[in-house]
Formats: structure tokens, sequence, C-alpha cells
């Protein structure tokens, strides 16, 4: 049984008094005008994610969402851990996978899930879009119900295996970077075994939304992590809003509450944040890029979008952007669902490869 939209909202609605409430003490005991404007931007802020998260992303978006200023990694996973092994987070997964938790690599977390194809054309194998999950290089996870269940049901349904993956966590030991190379190795993984179970190696498309848009997006572009873990290059990429295309761009942008995060992702000094920054690693090996970007973010996503956009094209890379009116949340939870979002990314797809776009036709 799932919650109503009025019992979510309400769910979400006291939490968020209190701490409008607890705040109000806080700064009141401070005394200072100050103290008091920091404390109606924080809680405007705090506030407008709440709603977004309650219309766009329900129960699964207020879950994940971060814990605010100066909560490490290490905590916010651990609570999250706990919530999700509740039986109110339990509701936060989608459908079981038909082949589960293989293994990739030797960490606990490098598991893949992996959904069948629901049709077959002939005796063809099935072209692969294998789904990097987001949560801030920090939380998240392959079976969560805005990962997998409108992306696998209709990619399953047009004859195509849908692939979603886990990775380590900055908590584990592992930055952005280091998580990049799980991933390719996760790609890599699939390149050699697709076929055991159907898929067609040569035919991978790779997908992620927030940091996992940023993960595939440093995957695709940095041919020396390819090449390190034994990675070739892949049809495409689809990038679901990432927020750290250009990283030096990025962090100063960074909205208060995910400061800490960006730094344990990507280090404090200016020096280090090329490192994983698609746009500084992108080169002509690249393979085709889609850049699906909010336009409602205050950190102007696009702006870097654009920018990959251009370079990639300069070098003679296929790229393209789509800007879309549409949350953070609202991004991943939608694409899979009839109507002209999903559209548009499948027309990219269907310009990658044939046997992809005759699996997209109507």
């Amino acid at each position: 049984m799932r919650f109503s939209r009025r019992r979510r909202k309400a769910a979400m609605t006291f939490p968020l008094r209190f701490l409008m409430f607890a705040c109000a003490l806080t700064f009141a005991a401070a005394g200072t005008a100050q103290a008091e404007g920091k404390a109606r931007d924080f809680l405007q802020k705090r506030h407008m994610q709440k709603i977004e998260n309650g219309e766009e992303g329900g129960l699964l978006s207020s879950l994940l969402a971060g814990e605010g200023e100066g909560t490490t990694c290490a905590a916010h996973k651990a609570r999250l851990d706990k919530l999700l092994a509740s039986p109110l987070g339990k509701r936060a997964f989608g459908p079981r996978a038909d082949v589960v938790d293989v293994a990739y690599g030797p960490h606990a977390r490098n598991k893949l899930d992996i959904f069948q194809p629901k049709t077959r054309i002939g005796n063809e194998p099935a072209p692969v879009i294998l789904m990097v999950h987001g949560g801030g290089w920090c939380v998240g996870d392959k079976a969560l119900d805005n990962v997998v269940t409108q992306k696998a049901a209709r990619w399953t349904q047009k004859a195509f295996m849908f692939v979603s993956v886990n990775y380590p966590m900055i908590a584990d030991g592992f930055d952005a970077y280091a998580q990049g190379e799980e991933i390719a190795r996760a790609i890599a993984f699939m390149q050699e075994n697709a076929r055991q179970w159907g898929g067609d190696p040569d035919r991978i498309i790779i997908m992620g939304h927030s940091a996992g848009a940023h993960l595939v997006s440093l995957v695709n572009a940095d041919a020396k992590i390819r090449n390190k873990m034994g990675m070739r290059p892949v049809l495409g990429a689809v990038s679901i809003d990432a927020g750290a295309v250009d990283v030096p761009v990025q962090m100063p942008k960074t909205v208060a509450p995910l400061k800490l995060r960006y730094k344990e992702a990507f280090g404090e000094k200016p020096e280090e944040w090329t490192r994983a920054s698609p746009y500084h690693l992108v080169d002509k090996t690249a393979s085709p890029w889609l850049g699906i970007c909010s336009t409602t973010r205050p950190d102007d996503i696009c702006s870097q979008t654009q920018s990959y956009v251009e370079k990639s094209r300069d070098l003679g890379v296929m790229a393209d952007i789509l800007p879309l009116a549409k949350g953070h949340a609202a991004l991943n939870n939608e694409l899979g669902r009839p109507g002209n979002y999903t559209a548009a990314v499948e027309k990219f797809m269907a310009q990658l490869d044939p046997a992809v776009k005759k699996r997209l036709q109507p």
C-alpha cells in the first residue's frame, strides 16, 4: 500500500515545521539581525527543497535529501541505510530484476542487476542500457524505484536489456574519480559478459542521474579511465542533470547543504578539481553525449552542459543538450514515461546505431 500524496506531504511537513521552530529558537537566542537573516535564507532554501522533493520525488526523494550543511557523507549514509532498511524505506525500492547482484569486481558494492528484454527481435542480441544511480557520490542503490521502474519497463518492452549498477561510496574510501574507475569496470564487465544473458556487448548505452550522470560523463570523456579498466568506447552516454560537468566552475556555485559533499568527492583545492571534471578531460575518442539539464536549478547547470557540448563538437564528437523546466528529481523520475521528454531522449539514442533505432521506432 502506497502513501497518498496528502499523507506524504503531511509526513514531511512535521519534520520541516520542527526544524523551522528549532532554528527560530536558536537564532532568537543569538539575537542579531544578521543571524535572523541567515536563518530565513536557510529555511527558505530548505522549504523549497522539501516542496520540490514532495511534489516530484515523493517518498524516495525525501529519503535521499541531503542532511544539511556540515553533515559528512558517512553520517548521511548511516542515517539513510537505516531508513532504507525500515518498513517505510523499503517502499522506495522498485521491481526485482531478473538477475540480481551479479559481481563485477571485488568490492561488496561492485554489483549489478539485469532486467531481461520482454520482447526479442529474432535471434539478435539485445542492446544494453546501463544505468548509474545518483546520490551525491555518497548514497543510493541500483534497485531504487526512481532508478529502475519507469526506465526498465519502457526499454525492456522495446527489446533492450536494462542494467542497473551499484558502486563504492565516499564512505567506502572512494572519491569521484575512483568511483569513475568502478563504473568503467562495470561497463568493461558487461562488454565481456553481456552475451551470456542475451545482451549485445558492442551496443551499450550508458546513462546516469545526478552524481551518476557525472560518473558516466567522466568515463565517457576520459580515455585514461577507459584504458586502465579495459573498457571499450560505448555507443553513447546520457547524462541526466549532472551536478558537475565542469567541476571548477561548479564548486563555487554549490549550494550550502552540499558544499561538504562536493569537497569529499573532488577535494578542497582548485588544482584537484580538474582531475574528475568531464569538461577538462573530453577528447576526440569520446562517444556521443546527451546532456539533460534542469533550467530551474539555481546553480545554472545548463551553462556547463552547453560548454561541454560546444567543446565536444569542436573535437568532432557528437553532443547535444536537452534543457527542460523540470526539477532535478523529476528529470530522473519521469524518464521512461510516455511523453515528449522520453521521446527526445530516444531520438538521441536512435541516432547512435541502426539496431537501436529499429527498436525505438513507434
